[in-house]
Parts: C-alpha cells; sequence; structure tokens
C-alpha cells in the first residue's frame, strides 16, 4: 500500500531536547535522568534478520557506542549498522554540518530501537551517537540470505540482504505497543525525503516490498511473513 509519508503520524523533524535534537517515528521515547526523547515521534526498531554474533561484531567495530565523532578523521564516510538496541537503552545517532550543538546543524537523526543504519556523507561534519550498541561498517557490495519473514520489531532492514523483496502481511500493532509502523526507504540517510512509502495501519497490514527499495523498517508490529 504504496502511500506519500503521513505528516500528521510520522513526520520526522528536528526539536532540541535533553537527549540532544532527536529524531525518532510515531511516538515519544524517554530518555534516563535528564535526557528526554523527541517532540512528536517514536523510536524505530531493530533486525533480527542479519544480526551479528556479538564475536563477529567486535571484530567488525568501527565506531563505538557512543560519542561524537569528526567525519574524515575520526570516521570515515560510509553505510554503518549498529544492532541489539533495546527499547530501553535509548540509541540515540545524528548527522550534522558542524559541531555548534545547535538544533539547525543536525542533517538527520533518529532514535533506534532493534536495528539502525546510517549512511555517513562526505560532506557531513559530525556524526554523534549516543547509548548505541557499537557500528560495524556496512559492505555496499555485500549479498545476504534474505528472509520471507521479519519480527515485526526488527527495526531497519535492509532490502534483499535482510529480508527479501515480495509482499508480507502482519496481523497489526503488538499488545500494548505504540502502533504498527512500517517504512519504505530509498536509502539509510535518515531524511524523509528517502521515504518512499509508511503507514501506522489500523489492525492488519500489508505492504509490498520493491526489489529497488533500499530499506524497510517496521516497529511495534507483529511479525511480517510473505503474503
Amino acid at each position: 500500500m504504496s502511500q506519500t509519508p503521513h505528516t500528521s503520524w510520522i513526520a520526522r523533524h528536528k526539536a532540541l531536547t535533553g537527549c540532544g535534537a532527536v529524531l525518532a517515528l510515531v511516538t515519544l521515547t524517554a530518555c534516563n535522568g535528564t535526557d528526554t526523547a523527541k517532540s512528536g515521534d517514536a523510536a524505530p526498531s531493530k533486525p533480527a534478520a542479519a544480526s551479528s554474533a556479538p564475536a563477529d561484531q567486535a571484530k567488525k567495530t568501527a565506531i563505538r557506542g557512543s560519542g561524537t565523532f569528526k567525519v574524515g578523521s575520526d570516521v570515515q564516510p560510509g553505510t554503518y549498522r549498529s544492532t541489539g538496541n533495546g527499547e530501553s537503552a535509548n540509541c540515540y545517532w545524528e548527522r550534522a554540518k558542524d559541531a555548534s550543538g545547535e538544533a539547525d546543524s543536525i542533517i538527520d537523526n533518529e532514535n533506534a530501537v532493534g536495528s539502525t543504519y546510517v549512511t555517513i556523507e562526505a560532506t557531513d561534519k559530525i556524526f554523534k551517537s549516543q547509548d548505541c550498541k557499537d557500528w560495524a561498517a556496512v559492505d555496499p557490495k555485500a549479498t545476504g540470505t534474505p528472509k520471507a519473514e521479519a519480527p515485526g520489531k526488527a527495526g531497519t532492514l535492509k532490502v534483499g540482504v535482510d529480508i527479501a523483496p515480495g509482499t508480507y502481511k502482519s496481523a497489526g500493532s503488538t499488545e500494548g505497543g505504540t502502533g504498527c509502523y512500517w517504512e519504505r526507504t530509498k536509502d539509510a540517510s535518515g531524511s524523509t525525503d528517502s521515504i518512499i512509502a509508511n503507514e501506522n495501519p489500523t489492525g492488519q497490514a500489508i505492504v509490498t516490498i520493491a526489489p529497488d527499495d533500499g530499506y524497510f523498517k517496521t516497529q511495534d508490529c507483529q511479525d511480517w511473513k510473505k503474503a
């Protein structure tokens, strides 16, 4: 069910909070201590479909889970993946134009639950990661064994690697969850411009993931299976 992004439910925007300027989807995410989540949105989830074992993750670690890094010296441009981020971990990442810390410097950001991908561009100046699991570099040419099903709280899945293209069905929101949310995107920039289609379905959900989609994101949905 392809559509343009819902501005009322999942419009992503920058707002300065105790956690920093936090970009999230669907619901508010609370942070520990003085940290808070971002206004009017909620957090994504993670893919179990292609999660790496802790030992493998440690070998491939490119960015530590918390810190502010200068692009080009501390961290190189490219696509990275962090997995295993729990709902209470308050994983947050941010791409920024400079190190001013001001909301206007944010290029894109996200509160992530489960698995998350981010592409750091050569023109970015700063990459910030807070309370996330370590990040591993992703080989853009890498292939996987994509699955024909996905956990409903998987987070962000790479199409053709973590999940196979096709039409999928979910029974809808998880019991006690914040509401099922799915999103198809062109890339891992985190930009709203990269969204191909998304939805907060009521009841059963069906979505067709195209072969040329970049990523599929799922949050607080019941498990997806090919229809």
